[in-house]
């Protein structure tokens, strides 16, 4: 019985980590760029979209095609800087236990 009342302190614990990391994640800023700096995109810790900005050298009204590109691969970038921020927190935080425990999160 004791090594079930372990267990279950251990979720307890575990619940209690993620839940203040998903927390933290909407104050995290992760930036990424694109058209070497003329294109930057801000997203939180969930992926979420927080700002871009554009150098105005980069628009040209007669090639919005190239700035929509622009946008969509700092929009990319930043995401991908999240996710993998995201990934490497969420496995320091279950301290090395596998993440897909069924009724856990």
């Amino acid at each position: 019985m004791n090594n079930l009342q372990q267990l279950m302190q251990m979720g307890q614990q575990l619940q209690a980590r993620i839940t203040k990391l998903q927390d933290s994640l909407k104050s995290q800023k992760i930036t990424a760029s694109s058209g070497g700096g003329m294109v930057n995109a801000t997203v939180d810790g969930k992926g979420d979209v927080k700002e871009v900005r554009l150098d105005p050298a980069c628009v040209d009204k007669d090639d919005i095609e190239m700035l929509e590109d622009l946008i969509v691969a700092a929009v990319s970038q930043a995401q991908a800087k999240a996710r993998q921020q995201y990934d490497e927190q969420m496995k320091q935080a279950a301290g090395g236990l596998p993440m897909q425990i069924p009724g856990l999160f």
